[in-house]
């Protein structure tokens, strides 16, 4: 039994390929997420209680190996279950969407962490902040300049001189470039995820100039196996049903 560590859109297609093979596999969801579509495969949603609650999961449902496709910035989740795994002496694979990439007429400033943005972006500078409103609290160094923050749902207690949008990706290029005109936006703050679904900021904000403040992702566990495509997860899946 392969266990998914879900989350993305990857992972769906991962759980419909396994499904189709007739490979035994269930997915998880971070409590985080109150609804999840229909999948081809059992699938729950909530913590494991640590990681000695993720050992114990694992031993009790009889998962053999484990595909990690949760986002690629899930600090937490991905080194605890990778080290989980190791002790357990269970096969981990890694399934994370290639990063984007910096082109032509892209005007990056690479930054590591979300506290290191205020160091980048100027004093007085317009600021579309594209993260999500879970870690808005990070991004608190940019206080007193004037910031646009996307997300689903409204952010509570936004600081003075921030105003929200309402929004669900994906949103096409041309909305994205309006919304970087119309604010007169100097910089963009994002993470970068990768993925064609979100890739339309990215796109709008070369168009028309706008600096990024591209928010580059954690470093993975050593000697963690990883893959970018779901049909080489799906290689990994058939290799150890064989």
């Amino acid at each position: 039994m392969i266990l998914i560590l879900a989350g993305t859109q990857e992972a769906r297609v991962l759980a419909q390929a396994l499904a189709g093979e007739g490979i035994a596999a269930e997915a998880s969801f971070a409590g985080a997420v109150a609804q999840i579509e229909a999948l081809p495969i059992p699938a729950r949603i909530g913590g494991f209680g640590g990681a000695e609650g993720f050992a114990d999961y694992l031993t009790a449902r009889g998962i053999t190996a484990v595909i990690d496709a949760t986002h690629p910035f899930a600090r937490v989740m991905t080194p605890r279950s990778f080290a989980v795994c190791r002790a357990l002496d269970l096969p981990f694979l890694g399934l994370e969407r290639a990063p984007w990439q910096a082109v032509e007429g892209d005007r990056w400033t690479h930054v590591a962490a979300p506290e290191d943005v205020a160091d980048v972006v100027p004093e007085g500078a317009r600021v579309f902040l594209s993260v999500g409103r879970k870690e808005a609290a990070r991004y608190t160094g940019l206080r007193g300049h004037r910031v646009w923050i996307r997300s689903i749902d409204p952010v509570a207690d936004l600081p003075e001189g921030w105003s929200h949008i309402a929004g669900k990706p994906p949103f096409p290029q041309a909305q994205e470039e309006a919304l970087l005109r119309d604010a007169g936006i100097d910089w963009l703050v994002t993470k970068n995820a990768g993925g064609a679904t979100s890739y339309a900021k990215i796109a709008a904000a070369r168009a028309l100039g706008v600096r990024v403040a591209m928010i580059d992702r954690p470093m993975p566990p050593e000697d963690m196996a990883r893959v970018t495509e779901v049909a080489e997860a799906l290689d990994w899946a058939r290799g150890l049903a064989s």
